[in-house]
């Protein structure tokens, strides 16, 4: 298994106002204290986004570069997706990395509302996400589609609908999907030649139930601790990797576990902050690696 790890497991997001933003150095270091050798890259802006700084930064920590998420607004025709993909394509490049993570951005900051499409705007949607993995593709990238609660692409059936109307393979989300209504082990089942990268994330299905009900936003909940170590949650991650592994997945595992910091959290190494879950949730991995290979 390749195992990697994300900065939003450390509160690091692109939401204006999401929380407490820790430092790049202490996120990469706590990064190589759970034992991880690669990472996602983050946000924009948290990272260099000059290639030959990032590349730098990344070697000082000894973390190789897996890929990145690129939130884009496809739906527009009066908007190229492809102007805002091209610095963090750049970026990631000169990183080596293996994957683009494209998100289908409703334009608006923040995951708590959407709006609707109508079918010329799914048109394009579909069609600006075979081109741009083309384009992905044809700097030696995986370009994949990343259902995401809060983007254009978050239900079952707008999944569907992606599967069917376009070439483009998907970042199995196992948090994300659940939470948008779609059964992330089905899913793996169902599709598994579509999938080429996966974020594992454990929810508690509680927190999901009243995020999908309407009684708190994706925010509330996350805030709230919707997000839990893999395997402390109602996700069944064991079997989704013993899925995937069946079907001759090669791809990179994500650890993601969405964090709000309300402050500035202290040292780790006593099991308190995002370090203590990161390792847990590499425990866990570790265990289900195991029950995999044999």
């Amino acid at each position: 298994m390749k195992i990697a790890g994300a900065p939003i497991s450390w509160g690091v997001c692109e939401v204006p106002g999401w929380g407490h933003q820790l430092s790049a150095d202490r996120v990469l270091t706590e990064m190589r204290q759970a034992g991880l050798t690669a990472t996602e890259l983050g946000p924009e802006g948290f990272l260099p986004a000059d290639p030959a700084e990032l590349v730098k930064l990344l070697d000082g920590y000894g973390l190789a570069c897996v890929g990145g998420f690129v939130p884009v607004v496809l739906f527009s025709d009066d908007h190229d997706p492809a102007d805002g993909l091209a610095g963090p394509l750049e970026s990631l490049v000169a990183a080596g990395a293996e994957v683009v993570v494209l998100a289908a951005a409703t334009g608006q900051d923040g995951y708590d509302r959407r709006p609707v499409l109508d079918e010329k705007q799914w048109a394009t949607l579909l069609s600006n996400l075979d081109r741009l993995a083309d384009l992905v593709s044809a700097r030696g990238l995986t370009a994949v589609l990343h259902p995401h609660v809060g983007t254009m692409v978050e239900t079952r059936a707008e999944v569907d609908r992606v599967l069917a109307g376009s070439r483009i393979p998907l970042c199995l989300d196992t948090g994300h999907l659940l939470i948008g209504g779609t059964d992330p082990l089905a899913l793996t089942h169902e599709v598994p030649e579509r999938i080429r990268h996966a974020h594992l994330k454990d929810v508690d299905a509680g927190l999901a139930a009243k995020v999908q009900s309407g009684e708190l936003t994706y925010t509330q909940a996350v805030a709230a601790g919707m997000y839990v170590p893999l395997g402390a949650g109602d996700v069944d991650i064991a079997g989704i990797i013993t899925a995937l592994e069946d079907n001759g997945f090669d791809g990179w595992y994500v650890m993601e576990q969405d964090k709000i910091l309300h402050a500035n959290p202290g040292a780790t190494p006593d099991g308190r902050g995002p370090l203590g879950d990161v390792l847990a949730s590499v425990a866990f991995l570790e265990s289900a690696a195991t029950g995999v290979s044999s």
